[in-house]
């Protein structure tokens, strides 16, 4: 059975409010969420909450949502988006 196109993360679209959007490779993703979950760690959301390894809650989220707040009514959103030449 072929992969799902689902699965298959070239990059990611970031859009962060206030900004233009922003491509990023799963790496890079990752420590984005690395650095805003890092100043957070006293409010991180529910589901993030089991993990106490600032990477792992990283992965977590990147890898299962695509939206985090950052202020009330304010929250960075990424998407996968496949890249074809």
């Amino acid at each position: 059975m072929p992969d799902a196109i689902m699965y298959q993360e070239d990059m990611f679209v970031v859009l962060m409010p206030g900004l233009a959007e922003e491509f990023l490779t799963p790496a890079e993703l990752l420590d984005r969420l690395m650095g805003l979950l890092g100043d957070r760690q006293d409010n991180l959301p529910r589901d993030l909450q089991r993990f106490s390894n600032l990477a792992t809650q990283a992965q977590h989220l990147r890898d299962t949502g695509c939206e985090l707040e950052l202020a009330p009514g304010e929250a960075m959103q990424w998407y996968i988006v496949r890249l074809e030449k």
